[in-house]
């Protein structure tokens, strides 16, 4: 069986650190665009009556020949093995991911046809996305169920810090999105050192940070694409 890329997201993540462990948890916002021969506005029609829509998606950046029946969830400290699925992590038999992420707007443009703009998404820039489907609350939502191993580390957030004049250099959106982003802390989970600085890119900054205890610390936020 072949699946078709049917669209990309472009998230302002061009790499894995940084990028939210699950979706629907930040509020980074993206806009994912149809690949040319799924431009047609009729391919969407309706869409924009639900709120919140699944992506399934490619593990493109992490696809082996072979896979492992236990994984170590980086939440768990890095050390504690797991069956692979009992996770969400990408080292699976079949490279595909889920996630709900919120539809913010539906735009119709001139060059791309219908464009999504959505908040919350886990995915890198350029993930190429094989399927949307609505989210029905009535159906999909299930508030009570248990979540494992997870529920130790449902509501798990750090305060975040900025440089003073962050303000005065950087987009408010952007600026906004980018503490969601960090308040997660996106170090991996045995990492914790005072004083390590950290590095990623979102959205076109270059970000420093430190983090001690509960508090990350940005040292630095500077623009490196227009």
């Amino acid at each position: 069986m072949q699946m078709k890329i049917i669209a990309r997201i472009y998230t302002g993540f061009p790499e894995k650190f940084g990028v939210p462990r699950q979706s629907g948890i930040a509020e980074n916002r993206g806009k994912i665009i149809f690949e040319p021969e799924y431009r047609i506005k009729e391919a969407v029609r309706g869409l924009d009556g639900y709120e919140y829509i699944w992506l399934i998606w490619m593990f493109d950046k992490a696809v082996r020949e072979k896979w492992s029946p236990t994984v170590r969830p980086p939440r768990l400290g890095g050390n504690t093995r797991m069956g692979v699925f009992a996770t969400r992590s990408p080292f699976r038999p079949n490279p595909i991911g889920l996630s709900a992420v919120r539809l913010d707007r539906v735009e119709m443009t001139a060059e791309y046809g219908p464009v999504l703009h959505v908040t919350g998404a886990d995915l890198i820039d350029g993930t190429p996305i094989f399927d949307i489907k609505p989210y029905l609350p009535f159906a999909d939502s299930k508030p009570d169920a248990a979540a494992g191993f997870s529920d130790a580390v449902r509501d798990y957030s750090l305060s975040v810090e900025f440089p003073e004049n962050a303000e005065k250099t950087v987009e408010p959106e952007i600026l906004s999105s980018l503490k969601s982003v960090l308040s997660h802390d996106p170090r991996p989970a045995y990492h914790d050192n005072a004083d390590r600085l950290y590095g990623m890119e979102y959205c076109g900054y270059s970000v420093k940070f430190t983090v001690d205890e509960n508090m990350v610390s940005v040292t630095q936020i500077i623009r490196i694409k227009a």
